[in-house]
């Protein structure tokens, strides 16, 4: 080996190869975490089986699993796409990881994908639970599962452009009580436990626009009803991923 040379060569590892590195660190972060936990996996589970199991809501006909199953699966997105996604974004930027990883080799469009593709792998982890404790509830689902794929992909994109956006311009702190709170009030006005149509009219069509309306109504109709694709439904969804998307992009801080 000559003088000045170096086995292995100093350098940047490959893009593909930082990217999966990243996205396993980050899943591995919110797997330890006890908040994210709680957030997306130990809450939608005990709303699953509660309002499964105890006639709380009146659902209308039908088991109310078959009901609730496609709401609780949209929760479960938002909680990691949206809720868990910001507060730990937001953190990460109060303490300057955020500042740290933006000068390294790993670009920071390279960072948000290595983010994005770590939330899928949760929500997967979700999804596959969920849904064997649903079957175990007596779900009997019906429909397209490539439409409820596209649904959950828009889903994902949406609820984490809006994450995004809320970590990349309030205050650690403003962010974690505004996503609880957020979260909380779309438990409950989001089509999610409680039928849209349980509220007056006039407050329907106003709540059958919010993203998590949306991916659950959507859900619900192709896995409970077996339409083949609610377009109307999946455009709401396609609204929110560009309009979130493109703030958190233009608005995001990283300091």
């Amino acid at each position: 080996m000559s003088a000045g040379t170096y086995a292995p060569r100093p350098g940047a590892a490959p893009l593909p190869r930082m990217i999966a590195a990243q996205t396993a660190l980050e899943t591995r972060m919110l797997l330890r975490n006890g908040e994210q936990l709680l957030l997306t996996v130990i809450i939608p589970t005990l709303l699953l089986v509660l309002f499964s199991a105890v006639d709380i809501v009146d659902t209308g006909a039908g088991a109310s699993v078959d009901f609730l199953a496609p709401g609780i699966l949209a929760l479960a997105v938002m909680s990691t796409a949206f809720t868990g996604q910001a507060i730990a974004t937001g953190f990460e930027r109060r303490y300057g990881v955020l500042k740290r990883l933006g000068a390294s080799p790993l670009p920071r469009w390279a960072l948000m994908t290595a983010k994005t593709l770590s939330v899928l792998v949760i929500e997967v982890l979700q999804i596959l639970l969920l849904t064997a404790i649903a079957f175990a509830l007596g779900w009997s689902p019906e429909g397209n599962p490539l439409s409820v794929l596209l649904l959950l992909v828009l889903g994902t994109a949406a609820f984490s452009g809006l994450g995004l956006l809320m970590a990349g311009t309030l205050k650690a702190e403003a962010t974690l009580a505004a996503a609880n709170l957020v979260f909380l009030l779309l438990l409950v006005g989001g089509g999610v436990i409680v039928p849209l149509d349980k509220f007056p009219d006039a407050v329907q069509s106003v709540l059958g626009l919010l993203p998590v309306s949306a991916l659950s109504e959507g859900l619900r109709d192709v896995l409970q009803h077996g339409a083949s694709m609610p377009w109307t439904q999946a455009g709401i969804l396609a609204v929110w991923a560009v309009l979130g998307l493109g703030a958190a992009a233009k608005f995001f801080r990283w300091e």
